[in-house]
Formats: C-alpha cells, sequence, structure tokens
C-alpha cells in the first residue's frame, strides 16, 4: 500500500517505520501545511497527524480530491460533522479517531460498559484524568473527551463534561508532564471506596500501529467512519 504521511511530526516518524515494517511505502510527506495534492494523489490513503488549527483543511483537500484520509489530529472537532459531510459527498473512506490504540478503544469499550453500570450506584460519582507530555497543544485530550461522551452516553443525570471543577457536570482534569505518551484514568468516587478504569501508554507504537491498520482497512469504504467499525467492536 503506498502512504501520504501529513504531518511529520514524532508520531508521523513512528507511523513511517510502523508502515515500512508492514511492507508499506511513503510516497508523499508533508509537514509545512501547503500540501502538493497531486503528490498525494500519488497514495492510496493518506494519514494525516497535524494541529487542530490545520487539520479541517487538510483533510477537506484530501478528500475533495479523491484520496481516503485517517486523521489522528484532535482538537477540531467543531468541523467534524462538515467533513464527515464531505467524506459523504465524494464517497470516500474517512476515519477519524482521538485515539487510534487498540488497547485505548478496548478502553473506551469498557468505559462505557462500567458508565452503563455504574448508573446505578449513584454514591458513586465519575470522573477523568489524562497526562500527556508538554508538548501536546489540547487539552483536555481528545481521548479523554471521547472517554467522557461515552459515559454521559450511558449515565443518566449527566448532560455535559466539563474543566471547571466547580461547574457541574462530569470533570476532566489534566496534566502536562514529560515523559508521559498518554494516561488516561476514569474513576468512581464514593464516601467510602474509589473504582478506577486506567489506560496507560508505554510508548507511541501502539497509537501508530493503530493507525496504519485503519489506513490497511480504508481504502474502498465510503463516507466517515471509526475505529468501532475497524476493529468490529
Amino acid at each position: 500500500m503506498k502512504i501520504a504521511l501529513i504531518g511529520y511530526g514524532r508520531m508521523g516518524k513512528t507511523i513511517e517505520r510502523i508502515a515500512e515494517g508492514r511492507g508499506h511505502s511513503i510516497v508523499y510527506i508533508n509537514n509545512d501545511g501547503n500540501l502538493d495534492i497531486e503528490q498525494a494523489k500519488l497514495a492510496d490513503v493518506a494519514i494525516e497527524f497535524t494541529q487542530p488549527d490545520s487539520a479541517a483543511g487538510n483533510i477537506t483537500k484530501l478528500l475533495t480530491a479523491g484520496i481516503p484520509v485517517v486523521s489522528g489530529t484532535t482538537g477540531w472537532l467543531d468541523a467534524k460533522a462538515e467533513i464527515d459531510n464531505v467524506a459523504f459527498s465524494q464517497s470516500i473512506g474517512f476515519i477519524y479517531a482521538s485515539n487510534f490504540s487498540l488497547g485505548v478503544n478496548l478502553f473506551f469499550a469498557f468505559n462505557e460498559k462500567l458508565a452503563s453500570i455504574m448508573n446505578e450506584y449513584r454514591d458513586y460519582q465519575p470522573r477523568i484524568h489524562e497526562i500527556h507530555h508538554t508538548g501536546k497543544k489540547d487539552e483536555p485530550s481528545g481521548t479523554a473527551i471521547t472517554a467522557a461522551e461515552g459515559i454521559l452516553k450511558a449515565y443518566s443525570g449527566l448532560e455535559r463534561w466539563t474543566i471547571d471543577s466547580k461547574l457541574k457536570g462530569l470533570n476532566i482534569s489534566s496534566e502536562r508532564k514529560d515523559p508521559y505518551f498518554g494516561t488516561h484514568i476514569v474513576s468512581y468516587d464514593s464516601p467510602i471506596d474509589t473504582i478506577e478504569l486506567k489506560h496507560e501508554a508505554h510508548s507511541r507504537d501502539g497509537f501508530a500501529l493503530g493507525a496504519v491498520i485503519a489506513a490497511e482497512w480504508l481504502p474502498g469504504k465510503q463516507g466517515p467512519y471509526s475505529m468501532k467499525d475497524v476493529l468490529d467492536l
């Protein structure tokens, strides 16, 4: 498979190593924001890990040019519905995930199941804490937001998540310190004990492998998908 890498930071370089190790070739790399669409068209699929302010524009250009896109950039989801519509209208495959790691996607599934159980035990109050390296721009992380959405879907009485501990809702707290590849903890606290569900990444390889697996799955698909579709969860 031929892959275009849009974004060539630490994650992009890890994806390159993982993809080539699985027998794929990198035919185009862009890291300056000025996409050469003709060069990108040499690829069967583009993997996009850039910055929140450029992600929507990059994805729109690629999809409009008929290039399937796997995107792991977080912090731009206000434009997600619009991008999904582009994928539908162009009949081109598009996958967004806040986290491509197999372990994290299992964590999401466990999180929703746990929330549906804990919904019956209101002495326990849910909260989320996430830790990332100091270079991560968005806060809270996209993974934490996805976990929060899973809880809100299953947990009646909670209407929103918030980063302000003084406001009502599902509280998300964040830390930025090195070296952390991503730790997410969902806690249910009661006056007498605490129940925790935790995922801790030990390297970027899990994220990169998941993105490459998504890229292998995507060609020939039409419209927007998620890692639930890729992993059949």
